[in-house]
C-alpha cells in the first residue's frame, strides 16, 4: 500500500470518526430536549392538579421562582430559549 493509499485510508477513517461524533452530539441534544419537554409536560400536569408526587415539589417550586422572577423583569417566560452556546442541529 503506497503512502497515498494509507493517507487516503487514515482520511476516510478520521472523517467516520467525525461523523460518528456528530451524530453522537446531536442524540445527546435531541435527548437533552425530550428530557426538557417532559419536565415542561409534568410541570403543567402538577400545576392543573393532574398529577402530584413529593419528589417534583421542589422543581416545581424552583420553576415557579424563576418565572416570577423572570415576570417581575417583564420577560416573557413562554417565549422559547434559545440556546445559542449550541450550534444549529446538522440536518439528517
Amino acid at each position: 500500500m503506497g503512502l497515498l493509499d494509507k493517507a487516503k485510508a487514515a482520511a476516510e477513517q478520521a472523517a467516520a470518526k467525525a461523523k460518528e461524533g456528530v451524530e453522537e452530539v446531536q442524540t445527546k441534544r435531541e435527548l437533552s430536549q425530550a428530557y426538557g419537554e417532559l419536565g415542561k409536560s409534568a410541570f403543567e400536569l402538577v400545576e392543573n392538579g393532574d398529577i402530584s408526587d413529593p419528589r417534583l415539589d421542589a422543581g416545581v417550586e424552583k420553576i415557579k421562582t424563576l418565572k416570577a422572577k423572570l415576570e417581575e423583569e417583564g420577560v416573557d417566560t413562554e417565549e422559547p430559549v434559545v440556546d445559542e452556546s449550541q450550534p444549529p442541529a446538522m440536518p439528517t
